[in-house]
């Protein structure tokens, strides 16, 4: 069957869509379904995507295509509305796929996967257009959309229909634009509403524009998020005219992000538009340099804000689905145990910055009275197939929902995925099951006779003929987790791993986690609900605790033929302590899917290999020193390759001397210069050091006795919310790499493969670099791992002219080949850098460090190289897994 999934879209949630839209692309069943991509555009054209493109990081990174992007003196990362005049279309579509006419869709996909958020994804304008091409969609219907989205509508059908709800007060844009209304509304609000107050905006999903206000932020306060939540921003001279060029530009890209700024583009009071950072930017200088101010505008409006009294309570979100017998189930809600007051875009889809505790932690009668409530409410507002409804329950067990959504987030870890896994569904099986229950719901609700009910029995055919016939699969552990500070990143890799795995014909992944420590490390077999618990403390945390939930096993009875139908034989509902040899026993080779120690550092390799179990990436000996960026570098060095001074300091010395240890230290290098751990990456603690107190602050940070963070070392570091930062025995200290007169200078990082060649011989395949722009001093970890966040291009520009390129590129390959043949790496790497290109033509390639396992998170830039040399991410890991097999079976055979 055909599956055409839509995502993208206009909205300011299309970063989240584009991530969630790739989810579903890897995660369909192979064997039942055929997974079409259908980009939506900011003007809502549809594109059949080429599937490389649908690994990029970020739809910045592919759409507009990088040569069509005008000059950006400052490095600005920019949408396709910034490109202010666009004559053909068509010609920038083609570079990334094909423009599919809405007519056209019928004759190409069989049913339509709705993963557009927002305006035409989740408020029945898609929903319409599928219905009249006679295209059978996921989901809800046109009238359930409209009303799911207007959170200003459904306020008033809730009240009608009995639910409690808070004090609400709607502002409409009209109205608020005036100006002179802004009193007397903030005198009703404080009348009516009270203090404190939630101000939103009525369209918008992701906490988008969601502000929390208390009395004492005043009447300037609430203008100011009241504008923030109709996407209005005022910049003040006062504050401008005292930024430096830096401090300008990051407060620019602030004001223009679209999740939670404005975005292009954008009107000032004057009435000019500005599309693109630069422009904006030059034209505050002028503007403020004579004025008191400016009030900028976005295009993408919100007409009506939501002013409501805050509930206080415990926050939670409930997946509720319809059975095929046709009653309504409300899966474990989920309590979010968020750091700040809003479950903010960044908390929703970072790892780590928010935890889901599921069910949430109530009596029981709570948690049924919750799921009574979501399922009267579905039921209430018609939604069919599935919706996520979240909420409050206060003290006085008072239940409030306040966003019921007929369209979920369908990221690895999201709401979505994580409750079904509570009935034993990995996110494959769900969506097979979303997909066979969105069929017979258009079935049962079509008005004319159609070929809906063939499509349903087909379905039914296959999933039937998949249960009784079965497959012989290679059984593959996919080992995620640890104790590093990159543990969360390890899960969403592992995940990642694992779903690309379980999608497909040839393997069936079993994952496992690791916990413990440097001293003693524990390998546990674990069920799918745990494999997807929002981040590694989350899953450690179940695991050492585990118990049977009641209110969980009454779902699983109540869906058992849900699980029953769509789910493997051998469910697992509950961790199995397992040692390397019991694994060996279970599996045939595992994919290490962690970052740091004890994955990258040869420790679990030797004890894999002590049970004979092949395994991916590089033998112990090499994972050894590529782990410690000191020792690799100065090996680099001894081979004659240019390298960033270095110095290690060890605590010894540090907390001996203190004043001694950085004098040494000023002596030899000149601020800035970077100060980092020797054995960790994800860009864990990597700091620019710019003065004396803030190498002081480092080292008392990364030598403190306690988990907590110091006050002092948080400013001073100006480190983010809910930033780890490892305690170690050394720091290195490594010269800042810049241009150095180089014409061009750029950071890079290169993937590769390696290949077998006769007998013992191995080959690289180097992939072609990806360029990484950072948004700040150092590539973040939210640059890195987070979708929608930072922009990698791919391939990186080394220059504009295409045989110079050619010259460039393959004078970087080839020293990271020799780099790679130098330290003996196997399977896989990536290799990071920087790049300098001379007037004279000379390239310096001057190497950072070496990942022997690196990040396989769906939005990292290694399957947008592999996807250049033709590999989708699958096929890249399964070339891994079989370069393991081999090379570790002749190992074990010698």
């Amino acid at each position: 069957m055909r599956i055409g999934i839509f995502f993208g879209g206009p909205s300011r949630e299309r970063e989240i869509s584009f991530a969630g839209g790739r989810t579903v692309y890897d995660n369909l069943d192979k064997t039942l379904f055929e997974p079409i991509p259908i980009f939506v555009d900011s003007f809502r054209n549809f594109i059949l995507l080429d599937w490389q493109y649908l690994y990029k990081g970020t739809i910045r990174d592919f759409y507009p295509p990088i040569n069509t992007l005008p000059d950006s003196i400052h490095d600005f990362q920019i949408y396709i509305e910034s490109l202010k005049d666009i004559e053909d279309i068509n010609t920038l579509i083609n570079q990334v796929g094909k423009r599919v006419k809405p007519e056209e869709l019928p004759k190409m996909i069989d049913l339509a996967f709705l993963a557009l958020h927002g305006e035409f994804g989740e408020d029945g304008q898609i929903q319409g257009m599928m219905e009249s091409l006679n295209i059978p969609y996921t989901g809800s219907g046109i009238r359930a959309c409209s009303i799911g989205m207007d959170k200003a509508f459904q306020k008033k059908v809730m009240s009608l229909g009995g639910f409690a709800t808070p004090e609400v007060m709607v502002i409409q844009r009209e109205q608020w634009l005036e100006g002179n209304h802004h009193t007397e509304l903030y005198q009703k609000a404080q009348q009516n509403i009270k203090f404190p107050m939630v101000i939103r905006p009525a369209n918008q999903g992701s906490s988008i524009g969601v502000s929390i206000i208390g009395n004492e932020k005043g009447f300037e306060g609430f203008v100011e998020k009241v504008d923030a939540a109709f996407f209005i921003d005022t910049v003040y001279s006062k504050n401008w005219n005292n930024k430096s060029l830096e401090e300008k530009i990051e407060t620019l890209r602030e004001i223009t992000d679209i999740r939670s700024g404005l975005g292009f583009p954008l009107d000032d009071e004057e009435g000019n538009t500005y599309h693109h950072p630069d422009a904006l930017l030059k034209a505050l200088d002028h503007i403020l340099s004579h004025k008191e101010k400016i009030r900028l505008s976005a295009h993408l409006l919100e007409q009506k804000v939501i002013i409501e009294g805050f509930i206080k309570g415990r926050e939670f979100s409930c997946i509720v689905i319809r059975r095929e017998d046709g009653r309504i189930t409300a899966l474990p809600p989920t309590e979010i145990v968020k750091g700040g007051e809003v479950f903010d875009y960044r908390s929703k889809y970072l790892p780590g910055l928010s935890r889901k505790v599921t069910p949430i932690g109530l009596p029981d009668k709570d948690i049924e009275n919750i799921r009574k409530e979501c399922e009267r409410l579905f039921d209430y507002l018609e939604f069919n197939v599935y919706a996520r409804i979240d909420g409050f329950i206060n003290d006085e067990g008072t239940i409030f929902l306040n966003d019921p959504n007929t369209t979920s987030g369908m990221l690895p870890s999201s709401f979505f995925f994580h409750q079904a896994a509570e009935i034993g569904l990995n996110p494959s099986q769900f969506l097979t099951f979303l997909i066979r229950t969105s069929l017979q719901e258009r079935t049962n609700n079509t008005l004319s006779v159609n070929h809906f009910p063939r499509l349903l029995e087909q379905l039914d055919r296959g999933i039937l003929k998949m249960k009784t016939e079965g497959k012989q699969m290679k059984k593959i552990a996919v080992i995620m987790g640890g104790y590093s500070f990159e543990r969360h990143i390890s899960v969403e890799s592992g995940r990642n791993v694992f779903e690309k795995l379980a999608s497909s014909d040839k393997y069936e992944p079993i994952p496992v986690f690791l916990t413990g420590n440097q001293e003693k490390f524990d390998l546990y077999q674990i069920p799918i609900n745990l494999m997807l618990k929002d981040n590694a403390d989350d899953i450690r945390d179940k695991i050492l605790d585990f118990h049977r939930h009641p209110i969980v096993e009454n779902i699983k009875m109540e869906c058992e033929g849900i699980t029953k139908k769509y789910a493997s034989a051998d469910v697992v509902f509950e961790p199995r302590h397992l040692t390397t040899f019991e694994l060996a026993e279970k599996v045939d080779g595992v994919f290490i899917a962690l970052h740091g120690r004890p994955g990258e550092d040869g420790t679990l390799q030797q004890e894999l290999e002590r049970a004979g179990l092949p395994y991916n990436g590089s033998d112990p000996d090499s994972s050894q020193t590529t782990i410690n960026k000191y020792r690799t570098l100065q090996l680099l060095k001894e081979h004659g390759f240019s390298v960033a001074k270095q110095y290690l300091s060890p605590r010894t010395s540090y907390q001996a001397a203190p004043s001694k240890e950085m004098d040494k230290i000023e002596a030899g290098f000149q601020y800035p210069f970077i100060a980092k751990p020797v054995d960790d990456g994800c860009s864990s603690a990597v700091k620019m050091i710019r003065n004396r107190r803030q190498l002081e602050a480092f080292f008392n940070t990364i030598y403190r006795k306690e988990e907590e963070l110091p006050e002092e070392a948080i400013h001073v570091l100006k480190l983010g919310f809910k930033e780890e930062f490892p305690i170690k025995d050394a720091v290195l200290i490594e010269e800042l790499i810049t241009a150095d007169g180089a014409r061009h200078f750029l950071e890079i990082t290169g993937g590769m493969l390696t290949h077998h060649e006769g007998n013992n011989g191995r080959t690289y395949e180097i992939f072609e670099p990806s360029e990484a722009l950072a948004g700040g001093e150092v590539l973040s970890l939210e640059e890195k791992f987070l979708a929608g966040e930072g922009q990698n291009i791919t391939p990186a520009r080394f220059s504009k002219n295409k045989e110079e390129y050619r010259i460039i590129a393959q004078q970087v390959k080839n020293t990271l080949k020799e780099v790679a043949t130098i330290l003996n790496v196997k399977g896989y790497c990536r290799i990071d850098a920087f790049v300098r290109i001379f007037e004279d033509g000379k390239v310096e390639t001057l190497v950072i460090e070496i990942n022997s396992l690196p990040g396989m998170t769906p939005a990292t830039c290694i399957f947008h190289q592999c996807g250049i040399n033709g590999y989708k991410p699958f096929e890249f890991i399964d070339k891994i897994l079989e370069f393991g097999f081999y090379e570790r079976n002749k190992q074990y055979q010698a």
